[in-house]
């Protein structure tokens, strides 16, 4: 059995700037090694692109809190936390009737009846940043725009879209001490207050929208329950921009600092669509898969994992991992046959891709037409990443000119 990995390992400023590295030494060593993450627990961490995504789809690893008690305060926190109840942090067959319900909102062609507005939204975001010559381009447009889109496609107001922003951060980070477990159940309690004013206000008078939709289904269909309702609508707005946000930051700051990548893509942007998913596997916007519960005693590439344990696999080693891609480290928005595992793999895979690579294709296209000479506005040190604590790899920052 390899040694333990501390809980500090996820933690640190340095793995946060660069976990490949460390994924990489760690990948020599073996595809699966036990952590102290959350502390106390059995947990293991999977750092292949193999056995990563074959637990992405392996029956014998629960994404239902429920199964698993003695865990569930630890990672969702005290309380009734808001996030329990949907199809991510479910199995079949629970999964299947709450999944086929969602999907209604997200068929190819509702998703692309949405690009005139995704583009009219980029391009006000952008008309308000050229007079200034320089911006954030995380807080000025890779966050705005796509909380923008599913608030609207939800039905909720966007003006509290600052406030949601805080909210998801809270939610998605484990609340591993005393202030994150604060942020955590005031995150909670806000956004179980608002999503219930809002369903109220629908199902007294309902509209043309997402939540009326899931109202209908629990009140005239029996589809579902009232929390299912709430939890799934708190889903649907932290996923419905998380992934957009860093996968547009993620993604601008891999070609600001690969200025021959960034110049082929200028003279060629046809190759955007393979561009969007080099992004997506060199530095996605998920560092790791949602927490995994085995139900059984099983193995991992030949590491014992006992019931009980958790599994975390790791979306961004799977990404760079030399058994998967030719040349994993080098950014190539040429590359072919990308067959990464950013958005999932498995009856979990993530149902708003086809929206986040609709936006960050009409993000990528326009900023890079209407911006020619954008640049970063700082040395790519001293740019910030978010913590690794969450499940979320995004900058904190990212001051451009222009």
């Amino acid at each position: 059995m390899p040694e333990k990995l501390p809980a500090e390992f996820v933690f640190s400023p340095e793995f946060s700037r660069d976990p490949h590295s460390t994924y990489s030494a760690l990948r020599d060593r073996g595809p699966v090694h036990p952590i102290d993450f959350p502390p106390g627990t059995d947990a293991f961490l999977v750092v292949d692109y193999e056995h990563g995504r074959k637990a992405l789809n392996d029956p014998r690893l629960s994404m239902n809190p429920a199964r698993w008690p003695e865990l569930f305060p630890m990672i969702f926190g005290q309380g009734n936390p808001v996030l329990a109840h949907n199809m991510l942090n479910s199995d079949p067959p629970d999964h299947t009737r709450l999944r086929r319900l969602v999907s209604r909102a997200f068929t190819p062609r509702r998703t692309e009846s949405l690009r005139p507005r995704v583009q009219e939204i980029t391009d006000e975001l952008i008309d308000a940043m050229t007079a200034r010559g320089h911006a954030d381009l995380l807080g000025d447009f890779a966050f705005p725009l796509p909380i923008t889109v599913i608030c609207e496609l939800l039905g909720v107001p966007v003006d509290d879209r600052d406030a949601f922003g805080d909210w998801s951060t809270s939610l998605i980070t484990p609340p591993l001490d005393e202030e994150q477990a604060r942020h955590r159940a005031e995150a909670n309690d806000a956004m179980r207050a608002y999503f219930g004013r809002i369903i109220a206000e629908r199902r007294a008078r309902p509209r043309d929208d997402m939540v009326s939709a899931m109202v209908a289904a629990r009140d005239e269909e029996d589809l579902l329950s009232e929390e299912e309702v709430l939890s799934t609508l708190t889903l649907l707005l932290i996923a419905g921009h998380e992934t957009t946000v860093n996968l547009i930051g993620n993604g601008m700051l891999a070609l600001l600092t690969h200025p021959g990548q960034l110049a082929l893509l200028r003279e060629r942007p046809g190759l955007l669509p393979s561009a969007i998913e080099e992004f997506l596997r060199y530095d996605g916007p998920v560092e790791r898969a949602s927490f995994r519960f085995s139900t059984d005693d099983m193995e991992i590439a030949g590491v014992p994992v006992p019931k009980g344990s958790l599994v975390h696999v790791c979306l961004g080693a799977a990404g760079r991992d030399p058994g998967a891609f030719d040349d994993p480290d080098t950014l190539d928005i040429t590359r072919t046959d990308n067959r990464h595992v950013a958005f999932g793999h498995g009856i979990h895979f993530c149902l708003g891709a086809p929206l986040a690579r609709l936006e960050a294709q009409i993000a990528f296209e326009t900023l890079l037409r209407r911006l020619p000479d954008l640049a970063l506005a700082c040395p790519p040190g001293e740019i910030a990443w978010h913590r690794n604590g969450s499940l979320i790899r995004g900058l904190r920052a990212l001051p451009v000119r222009f």
